[in-house]
C-alpha cells in the first residue's frame, strides 16, 4: 500500500518512512527539503522502496498537480511536515501559519478529494500550554503558550471539522519532546542536539533559566512506531506520544555529560518566553487504543544518539 508521508525526509519522517518500508508499505515522501535531507532517505530511494516528490505542502495547486496521478493508489497519509521550533516560528509567524495550518488544510483537502479516510497528524504537547495537572492526559485544557502550539491546535481543529463534515478518520498524535539520530542541526536545533554537539566540540552549551524545568523525552524510533500503529488503527481522536517520565534539563545535561565523558560546564541564560515549567505525558490512551508503549528508555536513547553523532559529526 502507498502511504503519503509529508515531511518524510526529515528527522521523524525518515524514521517513519524506514519503518513503513520494513512493514511492506511504499512511502510516497512529500518534502520540500527545507529541513529534510535526501541523505536521510537515500537507502529507501536507492532500493526503490519509496518515492520522493519535492513539493511544499503550503502550495495546494502544486500539491494537486504532482500528486493527482498517485492519489487513487494511496491508502493513508502521515502528515509530519511543519515548522516545529519555537524560536523559528516566532521569527516568522506568517510562514509558520502557511506551513502548519494552511499546509494541514491542503493535506486534508487532498484526503477529502481523493477519498483517503485515514490521516495521521503530527500534533504536539505544545497545544496544552502550561500544565494545570500532571501527568497530562488528552482531556487536559488546551491553552497554547506560544505560536507553535497554537498552529498545532488549529491543525487539530481542522481535523475534527473534516471528520464531521466529510467523514475522514483522522488521528492526532501529540508528540512530547522527540529526540534521536538525524535531529535537525542549525540555530533552531533542540536541546539534546545542542548539548551533544557542544560537548563533542568541548564547548559550553546554554541552559535557559534555572534548568529545573522538566520535559518528557521520547525516542524517535518509538515515535515512528506510534505513527505506523496509528495508521493501522481505526481510532479517531487525539493521543499522547511520550514516555510518562519527566527529567529536568539539569539532569539531562548531567546524563549527556557522563555518557560523553565531558567535564565542560554549561552557560546560563534567562528563561525563554513561552517555555513551560513541567511536562509529563499520560500515555494510557496510546496503550489502550494503539497498543503502543515506548521501548527505548532515556539513557539508552541518549547512548544511541551520542554514538550516531560521534560517527557522523565532523568539526
Amino acid at each position: 500500500m502507498n502511504v503519503i508521508v509529508t515531511g518524510g525526509a526529515g528527522f521523524i519522517g525518515s524514521a517513519t518512512s524506514e519503518l513503513l518500508v520494513s512493514k511492506g508499505y511504499f512511502p510516497v515522501i512529500v518534502d520540500n527539503l527545507y529541513s529534510g535531507s535526501i541523505d536521510n532517505i537515500s537507502k529507501i530511494l536507492k532500493d526503490k522502496k519509496g518515492k520522493l516528490i519535492k513539493v511544499d505542502v503550503s502550495k495546494i495547486n502544486e500539491m494537486n498537480e504532482v500528486l493527482k496521478e498517485l492519489m487513487g493508489e494511496v491508502g493513508g497519509i502521515i502528515h509530519l511536515a511543519a515548522m516545529i521550533n519555537l524560536e523559528e516560528v516566532a521569527r516568522d509567524p506568517q510562514r509558520a501559519l502557511e506551513v502548519n495550518v494552511i499546509g494541514t488544510l491542503n493535506v486534508l483537502e487532498l484526503a477529502r478529494k481523493y477519498d483517503v479516510e485515514r490521516v495521521v497528524y503530527a500534533s504536539s504537547v505544545a497545544v496544552y500550554g502550561e500544565p494545570q495537572r500532571l501527568p497530562i492526559d488528552e482531556g487536559h485544557p488546551k491553552k497554547p503558550a506560544n505560536l507553535y502550539g497554537l498552529t498545532k491546535l488549529y491543525g487539530e481543529m481542522l481535523l475534527w471539522l473534516y471528520r464531521d463534515l466529510y467523514g475522514l478518520k483522522p488521528i492526532a498524535l501529540r508528540y512530547f519532546n522527540v529526540y534521536g539520530p538525524r535531529m535537525r542541526p542549525g540555530p533552531y536545533a533542540g536541546v539534546i542536539y545542542k548539548f551533544i554537539i557542544s560537548l563533542l566540540r568541548k564547548e559550553p552549551p546554554v541552559i535557559y533559566g534555572d534548568g529545573n524545568q522538566t520535559r518528557d523525552f521520547v525516542y524517535v524510533g518509538d515515535v515512528a512506531e506510534a505513527n505506523v500503529k496509528a495508521l493501522e488503527s481505526d481510532y479517531v481522536g487525539a493521543v499522547n506520544v511520550g514516555t510518562g517520565n519527566e527529567v529536568s534539563i539539569n539532569d539531562l545535561f548531567r546524563m549527556i555529560s557522563e555518557l560523553i565523558g565531558s567535564s565542560v560546564k554549561p552557560m546560563r541564560a534567562p528563561p525563554r518566553p513561552g517555555d513551560v515549567r513541567r511536562s509529563r505525558a499520560d500515555i494510557s490512551l496510546a496503550r489502550e487504543k494503539l497498543g503502543w508503549t515506548p521501548r527505548v528508555d532515556l539513557l539508552e536513547g541518549l547512548r544511541r544518539t551520542i554514538n550516531y553523532y560521534k560517527t557522523t559529526y565532523q568539526r
